[in-house]
């Protein structure tokens, strides 16, 4: 996507010296377009966990360039034991989106094939440079397919306006560039098709308020920032015709985590006969867990950003308390919303519904009985 005119990614190698690795520092978004350089796995760590990166497909890539910063760390003659040292400190960064720990393992089995130290790190470079490539790849594919949702709603309704409800950020913020939920309606506003966008804010951290309605407005989309319970009431009065959402990780039959409040917004839509969409690549599948609920770990995070807003005032970032200061807060980050309330998976192969029939069908190498 383009800012001020520049196409950029979220992570990128820096030009001139390949030990730099760049990232859009999220944090500051929308009132600061910060560009920072990362250079060793250790920032890497703290910048997925401290979220100045998130959202599932970017996490996968920061993943895979931190393997690649551990390789030139990692001592020749212990290469193996510090490169799956740091291997665990990637994975332990955030439990709940699977493409840091899809990204760690694909760098693994590719590093294993060197046989000296630059031949490792020559693999990893490459593998990161090719997850980072390949999401992209797979987010325009899913903007692609999704697209077709978004015309069959305008060809409905001509000469009538396309609303669609999104919550949290699955933007180009959220992967390498296009991203998931977002795609199809970037797709959709190349077509001409007119619509508009009810955007969650997403509390705590607002990454709906601040991340997609900044991308939005970068391109010129149409859009509305709601607070996260006003969704089922514009359903109830027909102002919503299709729910996107990302996911972080969905199981093999169908179950969708992803940011809390998206189990909310699914029983609405339900309620309201309203379709319900998530999009995602095939690195946020977990082929190996059959219930969401029970098997997906959901990550519990500060709560102080439950008690605490950020906000820019006077050309400065300050942080108000909300809350009484002596008041417990709980923060689960991610719900579980059930497959029998997911219309349908939009995936880099196509749409089908959400369950294990569906997947196997679009990806049938990962049925064990295969071949």
């Amino acid at each position: 996507m383009k800012v001020n005119g520049k196409h950029y990614r979220t992570i990128w190698v820096d030009e001139n010296n390949t030990g730099i690795i760049h990232i859009i520092d999220q944090r500051f978004l929308p009132h600061e377009f910060k560009v920072v350089k990362l250079q060793t796995s250790g920032q890497m760590c703290i910048a997925i966990k401290e979220m100045h990166v998130r959202g599932a497909g970017l996490l996968g890539a920061a993943a895979g360039y931190g393997m690649y910063l551990g390789a030139l760390e990692a001592n020749e003659s212990t290469f193996d034991h510090d490169i799956h040292t740091i291997a665990a400190q990637i994975n332990s960064t955030r439990p709940t989106a699977v493409n840091i720990n899809w990204a760690v393992k694909r760098q693994l089995s590719a590093i294993k094939i060197g046989k000296t130290k630059k031949e490792k790190i020559d693999i990893a470079l490459r593998t990161a440079i090719d997850i980072a490539d390949e999401d992209t790849r797979y987010c325009r594919q899913i903007g692609l397919h999704g697209l077709k949702l978004i015309e069959k709603i305008a060809n409905a309704k001509p000469n009538s306006i396309v609303n669609i409800l999104t919550h949290c950020n699955a933007g180009w913020l959220a992967f390498v560039d296009h991203g998931t939920a977002l795609s199809p309606i970037y797709a959709a506003r190349e077509q001409g098709i007119d619509l508009h966008v009810w955007v969650d804010e997403t509390r705590p951290r607002n990454q709906g308020s601040n991340l997609t309605a900044w991308e939005l407005g970068a391109q010129n989309i149409k859009h509305t920032i709601i607070t996260d319970n006003a969704g089922g009431h514009l359903m109830q009065h027909g102002l919503v015709d299709l729910v996107l959402v990302g996911s972080d990780r969905t199981t093999l039959t169908g179950d969708v985590a992803n940011k809390t409040g998206t189990y909310l917004k699914a029983l609405a839509a339900k309620d309201n006969n309203i379709p319900f969409y998530a999009a995602l690549p095939s690195s946020s599948i977990d082929w190996e867990l059959h219930d969401g609920y029970k098997q997906i770990p959901i990550e519990e995070r500060d709560a102080e950003e439950v008690k605490y807003v950020q906000g820019y005032m006077n050309g400065t970032f300050q942080r108000i308390l909300i809350s009484p200061e002596n008041s417990p807060a709980r923060n689960p980050s991610f719900d579980v919303t059930p497959a029998r309330l997911v219309t349908g998976l939009i995936t880099e192969r196509g749409i089908c519904e959400a369950s294990s029939k569906g997947l196997l069908e679009l990806f049938p190498e990962k049925n064990p009985q295969h071949g």
